[in-house]
């Protein structure tokens, strides 16, 4: 697993959900909030576990990413209700979505270190 690819993808998140928003896109907000979906998500649940569930490094990045699929299921939903300004509101500055997002990145790069990958 590519950590520096899983940064990036998540970073990416914000600009897809900005672009359902200006599109005024039907999202599928269940798969958006399953954290076994994507990729860091199969990989967290799956090869990591085994070789560094130990870590608390691992335990945090597993928490920060089911958090963050949280919230951006609920900025998901709100887009489905075509409230698009509360759903951009959502992913401002000091929202609970751009705070949980910046936790997992973080907690991606310390498990990285850890980990040493």
């Amino acid at each position: 697993m590519d950590l520096n690819e899983a940064i990036q993808a998540h970073s990416n998140w914000k600009m897809r959900l900005r672009k359902a928003i200006q599109l005024k896109e039907t999202l599928d907000v269940a798969t958006i909030a399953r954290d076994d979906c994507c990729l860091l998500g199969k990989w967290l649940h799956g090869e990591s576990r085994g070789l560094f569930g130990g870590l608390g490094s691992h335990k945090e990045c597993v928490k920060f990413h089911a958090e963050f699929h949280k919230q951006a299921s609920q900025v998901a939903a709100t887009i489905n209700k075509q409230q698009y300004p509360e759903a951009e509101a959502m992913l401002g500055n000091g929202t609970p979505y751009t705070e949980v997002s910046r936790q997992v990145v973080m907690a991606i790069g310390t498990l990285k270190r850890e980990a040493n990958l």
